[in-house]
């Protein structure tokens, strides 16, 4: 059985924008949606009258939210094959649970009860670090969320855990007909010394040929997707900070994240936790299992 997009709903703006969002990405490839909403029932009690039916109030307003969000789903696409699950248990968790057998997770920038202070949703944060696929969270204006860009953006990173990431974002620019664009950002050394091509024009020196040549060697990929439009960049500055700023022209920001072998904390380098807290548009956060003790994502 082909494995689904799943997309978990709780009634919220922001979930609704991450269900259109996920039925509009599992048209692009093909793939059934998985409309899911998890919470524990005793939260919702006295919200929906109890005589109204003999099953728990917060057991009929679950499956309402689901109704409606599958609804609302058929109706924007309608071929698109729909499930739906409601799930007793805490909103992380249950997504988490569904992620071992989806194509991918994807979840609104907050939800119900989120504090007006937090730029991501705690459910959404907790999903993205510990997720054993590719988890994409839905944030951005309307052109980025209508895709109206025509380009993915893809961070590429210093290590190889990047690699999960360039075939993500080659298979999302191919099935967009986006541009791809894929950056690796370098820092100028602190210290500089008089004579450095730094200082005398002649560019960036070694760590921008460094760069150069990481990112060359990661986008090995691109002959899978000959049909791919391909821009490369290298930029100086952090990383976190170059990528957020380069999201505003974008429909999609990939990055990649390592997953260390053991019990599981939140693992998210510091670009990937950014971006999902100040991009511009959704953040696809594709992961890579690393052996127990490998040096934590930078």
């Amino acid at each position: 059985m082909e494995s689904p997009l799943v997309v978990g709903v709780d009634g919220s703006d922001p979930a609704l924008e991450a269900l259109d969002w996920a039925v509009d990405e599992a048209v692009h490839h093909g793939l059934p949606l998985r409309v899911v909403h998890a919470s524990l029932w005793e939260r919702y009690e006295g919200v929906v009258p109890s005589w109204t039916t003999d099953r728990p109030p917060g057991q009929v307003l679950a499956e309402h939210v689901v109704a409606t969000a599958a609804e609302r789903a058929r109706r924007r696409a309608p071929g698109l094959g729909v499930t739906t699950a409601v799930l007793a248990e805490e909103p992380a968790a249950g997504l988490l649970a569904e992620a071992r057998t989806a194509a991918a997770v994807v979840v609104g920038s907050r939800g119900r009860g989120a504090f007006a202070g937090l730029l991501l949703g705690s459910v959404g944060l907790v999903v993205a670090a510990r997720s054993p696929g590719p988890v994409v969270v839905v944030r951005g204006d309307r052109y980025a969320l209508e895709s109206r860009h025509g380009r993915v953006l893809l961070g590429v990173g210093e290590h190889g855990a990047d690699a999960a990431a360039v075939r993500f974002a080659f298979r999302e620019a191919a099935v967009r007909d986006a541009e791809l664009d894929a950056v690796r950002a370098w820092r100028r050394p602190a210290h500089t010394p008089a004579g450095h091509p730094l200082l005398t024009g002649d560019g960036g020196g070694p760590d921008e040929r460094h760069a150069t040549g990481l990112l060359e060697r990661l986008l090995e990929p691109a002959r899978e997707h000959p049909g791919v439009r391909l821009r490369r960049s290298t930029v100086e500055g952090p990383a976190h900070r170059v990528l957020t700023e380069r999201s505003a022209a974008a429909d999609l920001l990939v990055v990649g994240a390592r997953r260390r072998a053991g019990p599981l904390g939140l693992e998210l380098g510091r670009v990937a936790h950014r971006a999902l807290h100040h991009a511009s548009c959704p953040v696809a956060v594709v992961p890579r299992r690393e052996p127990e003790g490998a040096e934590a994502d930078r």
